[in-house]
């Protein structure tokens, strides 16, 4: 058996005796998993992607992808909790400094530092240039104000990669953008914001009235690469969120097979029906599709090549086909299927997420043909 083989086995195991049992509770609750993120950083996955040298599993992004589809097929939030932590880890492994490097990755990679990225404002989402988030450089200190908002592990983790802008007066204006590592301290303050689905996690609003971080703290060499910093290690979140729609429009999938062969009607299995069988057709078609296109973004990102285009496709395919399948799921479960008892409620709320998180699916169709025009000029 080879060493993947048995990551994803113990990854199943995991699923099937501490998360399938208590996840329908959690979620509807809205309750923080403490216990199974202590398993979580027992497995390694807060260190997934981080490399061996510092104490991570240095997973491919290939690899990495089939966790995530594994995880989110039970509770998607849980992807959510070390996915946005594996970005903010890949902006220090890449560009932050030995001594950076030295003095986090280890202690991220156990999930004993544990945090996210925080990029959207109240006023900024997909256009991330018009942050107003504000960080001055005044004595060797930088001092933050500004609020964050849908931030994912800002209530229960303890560090940030915060975008900030450091020059008001620079043209272009992603030159004045910086990253900061920020672990929580004086004046920083997080508050949990209520959502549809994507519950249980931690997604919260960020206020920093002067938030003082040494300017050791700032991700890089030199201020004014922030949003280039944030924008490589999108790419990874991306495949993550193709991931995740993979998983949800799997688990669909599977519950609504399982039901179509249980549930009768007129003295018949509905699965027996044409039109029920249309609709599974469609939609074990769209799974099989999702999973390739995830794959191929993988491997194009294992590869170092740039991988936005193949990036782009798989968040958007396989986030709609989670949509999609999520729907016709709940249709065929009627009546069923619209209550929280059901697993396909969870799906309906959770799947309008990945449509919108991690760049909008209208943004990703830019990046496409944007992508299609400069690879392929007259």
């Amino acid at each position: 058996m080879s060493d993947i083989q048995i990551i994803l086995d113990a990854i199943e195991k995991f699923l099937d005796k501490e998360v399938r049992p208590v996840a329908r509770d959690l979620e509807l609750a809205d309750t923080y998993p403490h216990e199974i993120v202590q398993k979580m950083k027992e497995l390694g996955l807060f260190g997934a992607t981080i490399g061996t040298e510092y104490g991570g599993m240095g997973l491919n992004a290939e690899t990495y992808a089939q966790i995530v589809e594994r995880v989110s097929a039970v509770w998607m939030s849980l992807s959510g909790i070390f996915n946005s932590h594996l970005i903010m880890c890949a902006a220090v492994e890449k560009f932050g400094s030995p001594a950076m490097k030295e003095t986090y990755l280890p202690r991220m990679a156990t999930g004993e530092l544990r945090g996210g990225i925080a990029l959207t404002e109240p006023d900024c989402g997909t256009d991330l240039q018009a942050i107003r988030t504000r960080a001055v450089l005044r004595d060797g200190e930088y001092i933050i104000s500004g609020t964050k908002q849908w931030i994912t592990n800002s209530v229960e983790g303890n560090v940030l990669a915060v975008l900030v802008k450091t020059d008001w007066n620079v043209e272009p204006r992603h030159k004045g953008m910086s990253l900061l590592l920020v672990e929580k301290s004086a004046g920083y303050e997080a508050r949990k914001l209520k959502k549809l689905g994507y519950r249980g996690v931690d997604t919260g609003e960020v206020f920093f009235d002067e938030v003082c971080v040494p300017e050791s703290q700032l991700v890089g060499e030199a201020e004014g690469r922030g949003l280039q910093q944030i924008l490589s290690g999108l790419a990874l979140g991306r495949i993550n969120v193709a991931a995740r729609g993979v998983g949800v429009a799997r688990a669909a999938l599977d519950a609504s097979v399982n039901y179509a062969q249980v549930r009768q009607t007129f003295g018949q299995p509905i699965g027996s029906h044409q039109a029920i069988q249309i609709k599974l057709a469609d939609m074990a078609t769209k799974v099989e599709a999702a999973r390739l296109l995830t794959g191929k973004a993988a491997q194009a990102y294992d590869s170092g090549l740039r991988c936005d285009l193949e990036a782009g496709m798989a968040k958007l395919f396989a986030t709609e086909a989670a949509m999609d399948n999520s729907n016709e799921a709940l249709r065929i479960h009627g009546a069923y299927g619209y209550s929280p008892e059901n697993v396909v409620e969870r799906y309906y709320r959770d799947a309008p997420l990945l449509v919108v998180g991690e760049g909008t699916n209208e943004l990703q169709r830019i990046i496409i043909a944007r992508q299609l025009l400069e690879r392929n000029p007259a």
